[in-house]
């Protein structure tokens, strides 16, 4: 398995056909930790079965794009810190509640 403690997910090579995309924040044992499971169906050819709701292709052209893929949608989602917006106080109306005869 390859594993960079920089990366929250890693892909595990299950057999010599089939692999498997591990969510390291999830321990051993745990369900939640597979998030696909990807069979190679020709050399160039890889079909995904997700283990997650996730909005990606079925089919890549090697289990490490299907890698990228969960790369670049989790790093695509991850929330950031949210955008100021100006506050202003009220404007002050002069006349206001008062009716003044013109």
């Amino acid at each position: 398995m390859e594993h960079d403690p920089d990366r929250r997910f890693a892909l595990v090579h299950v057999s010599d056909t089939d692999w498997a995309i591990h969510d390291l924040h999830y321990p051993e044992g745990d369900h939640r930790r597979v998030v696909c499971t990807i069979f190679e169906d020709a050399p160039t050819e890889f079909e995904v079965l997700w283990r997650r709701d996730l909005p990606l292709a079925l089919r890549y052209s090697s289990a490490e794009d299907v890698l990228d893929a969960v790369r670049r949608f989790q790093d695509a989602s991850r929330a950031t810190r949210p955008i100021p917006i100006p506050h202003l106080p009220p404007t002050r109306n002069r006349g206001a509640g008062r009716s003044t005869p013109r």
